[in-house]
C-alpha cells in the first residue's frame, strides 16, 4: 500500500522542522519513515525558503540547508501545468499554491492549521485536514 500523498503547508512544516518539542514532531518521523509522501512544487518550496530566511528564526544558511535536507529528499516534486488547475479563491493569495499543488499532485490531503485554507474544506475536492485529523488517520 502506498503512503498518503500530502501537501503540507508552510506553518505545518515549520512546526515539524524548527520546533522539535512541539506536537508536530510525529510528522517529521512520518515522512522519514515513508509513512507519508510529502508533495512539493517550485512555489511551495520558494515559500518555505522565504519563511526560513526570516530574521526572527535566526537561521544561518547552513542551518537552513540542514533543515531542507531533513525534508526535501522525502518529497515528490510536482510540476504544475500551465495553465494550473482551477482552485477556489483563497483569502490569502500566498496559500493558493498549496491548493494548486494538491490538485496537480493528486494529493490525498492538504494538511494545514491555516484558517484561510480550512474554511475551504467544504468546497475543495481534496480533503483539507488539520495536523491532528491527519495524524488520527495514519496507522499506528
Amino acid at each position: 500500500m502506498s503512503p498518503p500523498r500530502l501537501v503540507l503547508d508552510t506553518n505545518v512544516l515549520l512546526s515539524a522542522l524548527l520546533f522539535r518539542s512541539a506536537a508536530m514532531t510525529w510528522l517529521r518521523s512520518a515522512w522519514q519513515s515513508e509513512s507519508i509522501l510529502p508533495l512539493a512544487s517550485r512555489d511551495t518550496v520558494s515559500e518555505l525558503l522565504r519563511i526560513l530566511g526570516y530574521p526572527k528564526f535566526g537561521l544561518t544558511a547552513p542551518d537552513r540547508d540542514d533543515l531542507l535536507a531533513d525534508y526535501l529528499p522525502w518529497c515528490e516534486t510536482v510540476t504544475i501545468p500551465v495553465p494550473p488547475p482551477t482552485t477556489p479563491e483563497c483569502r490569502d493569495p500566498l496559500d493558493q499554491p498549496f491548493l494548486v499543488l494538491a490538485l496537480a499532485g493528486r494529493a490525498d490531503a492538504l494538511v494545514t492549521g491555516d484558517r484561510d485554507l480550512l474554511t475551504l474544506a467544504d468546497s475543495f475536492t481534496v480533503p483539507i485536514l488539520t495536523p491532528a485529523e491527519m495524524k488520527s488517520r495514519l496507522p499506528g
